[in-house]
């Protein structure tokens, strides 16, 4: 997520604490605001507020007003500001952060390495920098035919082995020391004389050492005289035998020597990815979850030793210290944020369950954690009158020791369980506890219901965490793992008010209140519908069902437990069974405007979906119009109503437009495929878009249609692809009239189903990717028909699925624009599925109904 911040204001907060720690820290003058013209660099500024001579004399690239703007871009709320500068004002600079480089990102991210690097130097933060050397010592042997070889993951290390990694982390060190010289960083390089070593086991690893001691003083005299400390594993013996260490053993050593608030690991990944969903493990809270996750088929190998090796280690330091396994573009935000980025591991707390009142054995600890619920904090409610209530129920609570996070589920005889509080602090929210709580509930209830206001901050999680929902009165009734007969009834029980006033996650953390957030449609009056208020049988008439798009409405609405096609009409195929539909023997007709008018007057048909090419559906949806029946519904596939400005027709994409309006609605124009998957890949990103985007779309020959043309015959297609209306396109039009302007250049590949776009977008400075991938996750979290992911989607992937997909989300190094790629299958999402969607919406059905979500 992009956390919005009044950086004004925040910039005028950070110059008067900057200059309260120049006060306290420099021989010099205090910091203020009008120390700092236009013009003045760092070595006159920030110079004043360091106390070595040496610092302030070489500080030459970076002004004061660059770093803080660098500062507030990086980091992005208030909060995240604050606790650097607790941080910043709080510990001894060797205590910061110990921070291991993977061989590889030396190699092809030094120059992001260098400028995190600078920054901290910059604003007076000095971690200790260890790297490894892996990848280029293999590349050497290679060169000089010495096959690699390693028992247990460790590296044999022989004599001619030694010549090459001792020169291979040479050479890294100077690499590393270089770039950071240039770019004006004092850096001391740290070859020998910190690690003490033993021989591991001689005979089996021959060269590599076991440390047994730390020497400290090369790399506080390196932090003393303003030099940032570069570090190689290479260890001694006693009588001086160079021994080689894995690094992130020496790492690990360090951080137990020098117990820093952060050890940060450095890896092309970004983090341990989650062997079961591809994604990477945002938080590992070990005293709750190493044994399960050891447990886990995918922990394994190199992976298990990691978690293992930092599951020892943590066990040696405060509670307060963590290891964070990130890529190198995260490092600013890791090392100044609890959540901050890739992989964060900490020992964390146990979650402790408790049936009865006396089994909290610190009564104060539970009224503070009570405190937190709005109607207590507003007088509505008592701690002691709810505490009351807990002792006439039957309950079970979830929380972390120091109730950082409280969940009480009240368990009713002959009633689904609710969740009746959820009261987490800030920390809780940040650090993910909410989410390990939530998992231990769903582990013991099959079914769950809760009640939200829908102005929660939180809503957007609240969302994700539930398999339906429904809204009234400003609150949000949720649920998990409860049937379409059990879903209805317990919406009669909330209708009735018989379920009881919300839980109370208020506004207490702050987390989820970004502007982005508030902009998501789904958490209030956008929602997805997943309920319906009817079960009641609908008549479906096709109109055109002939084409690719009607045939795949025909299997839809085939398996709708709601709907029935009553009529098809194709003047082509009059006479011939429907093919593809098994609830009725229907026969193709060739439907003229007046048995149309006849239809709709007698109430025969409740929805007509046009499915006609664009320009033909006028003399059908006047005849229609011209009806006595008035609650007939039409859903145009054609581009005809697209740009209607009458208010007669809602535009049917119920991700960006108000589900309520269509479904009150009676005539319906469907989106098309390309406009669709554009404006879904572009609505998050709006207001940060500064320019116009470029859509280059390739479509499979399906979109071309049944009628024969060289952009459906598959022998021109043939390992070709053809580009057509490359200005003016009408979905170009199309998605600049419902989103933002766009230039689009349509083609058609050789492949049948499925459409892959690739969006060029100008934006605003200042967003990373990771940042962008948050805003969409958050953007869509309620959206069954829109996946996120941060790799970038296949069009092979998306054929024959009903969603959306959108990834990529690569930034320049300019940071001035990002690719986007969605993928979206023309033939569903792009028409029949989104009909669907459409006619659920107007018909009172549960908008996902008929619609599978999954793979």
């Amino acid at each position: 997520m992009i956390r919005q911040v009044n950086k004004k204001a925040l910039a005028s907060n950070l110059w008067r604490r900057l200059a309260a720690v120049g006060a306290a820290t420099s021989a010099g003058p205090a910091i203020t605001r009008t120390s700092f013209p236009a013009t003045t660099t760092a070595s006159t500024t920030i110079a004043s507020s360091m106390s070595s001579p040496t610092y302030s004399r070489n500080i030459r690239f970076y002004s004061t007003k660059s770093t803080v703007i660098q500062l507030l871009n990086n980091i992005g709320s208030k909060r995240e500001v604050e606790q650097y500068l607790k941080y910043f004002t709080s510990v001894s600079q060797q205590q910061f952060a110990v921070i291991k480089v993977g061989g590889a990102i030396i190699t092809q991210q030094l120059n992001e390495l260098a400028s995190c690097l600078a920054f901290l130097y910059h604003v007076g933060l000095y971690p200790i920098v260890l790297h490894g050397t892996g990848p280029q010592i293999n590349e050497l042997l290679e060169n000089e035919g010495v096959e690699p070889e390693y028992i247990d993951g460790i590296r044999i290390t022989n004599p001619k082995t030694m010549e090459v990694v001792r020169k291979c982390f040479l050479e890294q060190n100077l690499r590393l020391v270089t770039a950071l010289e240039k770019i004006g960083v004092h850096a001391r390089p740290i070859t020998a004389g910190v690690f003490e070593a033993e021989f591991l086991d001689q005979d089996k690893y021959q060269l590599v050492g076991k440390i047994t001691n730390v020497n400290k003083s090369p790399i506080e005299a390196a932090i003393n005289s303003g030099y940032l400390p570069i570090l190689t594993s290479l260890a001694e013996t006693p009588l001086g035998q160079l021994l080689n260490v894995n690094a992130d053993v020496a790492a690990g050593e360090l951080a137990r020597e020098f117990e820093p608030l952060k050890i940060v690991y450095l890896n092309e990944k970004g983090g341990i990815v989650n062997g079961n969903t591809g994604e990477i493990i945002s938080v590992i809270n070990l005293d709750e979850e190493y044994d399960d996750l050891l447990k886990e088929s995918w922990v394994k190998y190199g992976t298990k030793l990691k978690i293992k090796e930092i599951h020892d280690l943590l066990q040696h330091l405060p509670r307060s210290s963590s290891v964070a396994i990130i890529d190198v573009d995260d490092l600013q935000k890791e090392l100044f944020t609890d959540s901050g980025a890739g992989t964060l591991i900490r020992r964390g707390y146990r979650l402790i369950n408790r049936n009865s009142l006396r089994e909290f054995g610190n009564p104060d600890l539970l009224r503070n954690a009570l405190l937190r619920d709005p109607e207590i904090k507003s007088g509505k409610l008592s701690v002691a009158s709810y505490l009351k209530f807990l002792d006439t129920v039957e309950f079970k609570s979830y929380g972390d020791e120091p109730l950082e996070v409280l969940a009480i589920v009240i368990k009713q005889e002959n009633k689904i369980p609710k969740l009746d509080k959820f009261l987490s602090s800030k920390t809780g929210w940040l650090n993910n506890v909410t989410d390990n709580i939530f998992s231990a509930i769903k582990k013991d209830y099959t079914q769950l219901c809760w009640v939200v206001s829908e102005n929660d901050d939180n809503l957007a999680w609240y969302f994700s965490k539930s398999d339906g929902s429904f809204a009234k009165n400003g609150q949000i009734l949720f649920w998990y793992g409860l049937n379409i007969q059990e879903a209805g009834d317990l919406i009669k029980q909330f209708d009735s008010d018989a379920i009881g006033s919300s839980l109370s996650s208020g506004k207490e953390s702050g987390v989820f209140s970004s502007s982005q957030q508030k902009r998501g449609l789904h958490s209030k009056a956008n929602a997805p519908i997943t309920q319906g208020t009817t079960t009641d049988k609908k008549k479906i008439a096709l109109i055109g069902a002939r084409g690719y798009t009607g045939q795949n409405l025909v299997k839809l609405i085939d398996n709708h437990p709601y709907l029935e096609i009553s009529h098809a009409s194709s003047r082509e195929f009059e006479g011939q069974k429907l093919a593809g539909y098994n609830k009725d023997n229907v026969i193709y007709s060739n439907l003229q405007v007046e048995d149309i008018k006849k239809l709709d007057d007698n109430g025969d048909v409740d929805v007509w979906i046009l499915a006609l090419p664009n320009g033909v559906s006028k003399p059908f949806v006047d005849t229609i119009n011209s009806s006595q029946n008035s609650n007939s519904t039409i859903v145009d596939l054609s581009a005809d109503y697209r740009f209607d400005t009458t208010g007669t027709w809602a535009y049917g994409l119920p991700e960006l437009n108000d589900r309520k309006t269509i479904a009150q609605s009676r005539r319906i124009s469907n989106p098309g495929c390309y406009a669709t998957g554009s404006q879904v890949a572009l609505a998050p990103l709006k207001e940060y878009i500064s320019g116009t985007p470029t859509v280059f779309g390739v479509s499979g020959y399906s979109g071309a249609g049944t009628k024969p043309s060289p952009k459906n015959d598959v022998r021109v297609l043939e390992d070709n692809m053809i580009p057509y209306s490359l200005t003016d396109h009408i979905h170009e039009r199309e998605i600049a009239n419902h989103c933002t302007p766009v230039s689009f250049i349509p083609h058609v590949g050789a492949w049948f189903q499925g459409i892959s776009l690739s969006i060029n977008v100008p934006i605003a400075k200042g967003l990373t990717s990771r940042d962008i991938r948050h805003l969409y996750q958050d953007f869509y979290a309620a959206e069954e028909l829109v996946k996120i992911s941060g790799d970038i989607p296949l069009v092979k992937s998306i054929a024959k699925k009903n969603w959306i997909e959108v990834g990529g989300f690569a930034v320049n190094n300019a940071g001035d624009r990002v690719v986007i790629v969605a993928t979206i299958d023309n033939l569903l999402k792009g028409a029949a599925t989104q009909a669907l969607q459409n006619i659920n919406l107007t018909q009172g059905f549960g908008e996902y109904e008929g619609i599978s979500t999954s793979a």
